[in-house]
């Protein structure tokens, strides 16, 4: 999402910005950690306080990654998978950031990786812990994430992007490459897994399923932005036809299977789903994807009901703080900074029948547990349970 002075997120740079991106992926942004990918990080950049006012002024592009160590369980990095060593800090109205939350639930790392939730809505220096009493993350003890990228690289000017992954220890970034930090935690973080955890990026599957991802993130996961924050009519025209090409592709896609490769749950789910789930609420609108909603796409809802109501995704969702982000932050193209009261969110709640295609969520796993007390998402960023 689109940055604020020092820049904020994972969405685009507005031209000025070094980004805090991705990064290690491949060039199509589904990587295994090879190859340079094209990355998250956001913002004006400059410590200017255009900020948010820049989107849909500027033309959009991608920052390339500037922090993607990776935490290893041979620690080739310098940086060990170890329990209770890190903090994901994320925010729940972010795609990106909601994939490392969805991952880190499935395959239960809530006890070796706590988990730093920022406030929705920024200020000029970008994701803040104003949630927290104080103002101040009560591990971290900073106020703003920016603190974090400061003691990686004093006066680091790119964007403050999250997912980001900091060393408690020394309270310095360690990654916010969004595209590394979720097969990382599918294949490095293996020994901190639950009993039952899923295998959510299968050695058979990963060449069909690093295919599958490539489509998904150029033409839906960053094609919503692009559409966007266009600054022109020809390039808001080009990424809408790209995202609802391929939405129609996804459409025949799934049909007549119930998850996107293989019978069980994998990683490509996951970075669809956080597109998916946004789409009415935010995308169908706010960025002018009004080709058609979600819920207007039977095959579409049913898939991204049947993912919501699985354990570990919906109960991840917040749609109070999806809201209050992308229409409150970005003031570029949402001036007065008006909220929509709808969608109704009832219809996620509803049957989706997508188990008459067989398939099995979490393989030879099992469902994850409750969600822990602190990390419930509050009543007012969930769906009113039906009767």
């Amino acid at each position: 999402m689109p940055g604020n002075g020092k820049g904020s997120d994972h969405a685009s740079s507005n031209g000025n910005s070094n980004g805090s991106g991705n990064g290690k992926g491949n060039s199509n942004g589904s990587g295994n950690g090879t190859g340079t990918g094209t990355g998250t990080g956001t913002g004006t950049g400059t410590g200017k306080s255009d900020g948010n006012a820049a989107y849909g002024s500027k033309p959009f592009k991608r920052s390339k990654s500037h922090f993607a160590d990776r935490v290893t369980a041979d620690g080739r990095d310098g940086w060990p998978v170890e329990a209770g060593r890190y903090r994901l800090v994320v925010s729940r109205a972010c795609p990106w950031a909601s994939r490392a939350v969805v991952s880190r639930r499935l395959l239960g790392l809530e006890d070796a990786l706590s988990l730093a939730i920022a406030d929705p809505i920024q200020d000029d220096r970008s994701w803040r812990f104003t949630l927290d009493p104080d103002g101040r993350d009560p591990v971290l003890g900073i106020r703003y994430l920016s603190e974090a990228y400061d003691a990686r690289e004093k006066d680091y000017p790119g964007g403050v992007s999250v997912p980001a992954v900091v060393d408690i220890p020394s309270g310095r970034l360690v990654t916010n490459d969004f595209q590394q930090i979720t097969l990382d935690f599918a294949t490095e973080w293996t020994a901190l897994h639950r009993p039952g955890a899923p295998d959510l990026y299968p050695e058979p599957l990963r060449e069909e399923i690093d295919v599958v991802m490539a489509g998904v993130y150029r033409d839906v996961n960053n094609g919503v932005y692009r559409a966007g924050f266009a600054t022109g009519q020809s390039e808001y025209e080009s990424a809408f036809h790209d995202l609802f090409r391929r939405l129609d592709l996804l459409s025949e896609r799934l049909s007549d299977r119930r998850y996107l490769v293989g019978d069980t749950i994998t990683e490509a789910d996951i970075r669809l789903f956080t597109t998916l789930v946004r789409f009415d609420a935010v995308y169908h609108g706010h960025f002018k994807c009004n080709g058609f909603k979600l819920a207007e796409d039977p095959v579409l809802w049913a898939y991204a009901k049947d993912l919501f109501q699985t354990p570990g995704f919906g109960d991840t969702v917040d749609f109070h703080h999806i809201k209050q982000h992308y229409y409150r932050v970005h003031t570029g193209i949402n001036p007065a900074g008006l909220v929509p009261v709808g969608p109704d969110l009832s219809g996620w709640l509803t049957p989706h029948h997508r188990e008459e295609l067989g398939g099995r969520p979490f393989g030879d796993g099992t469902p994850p547990g409750p969600v822990p007390p602190a990390e419930e998402v509050p009543p007012t960023g969930r769906p009113e349970p039906l009767h």
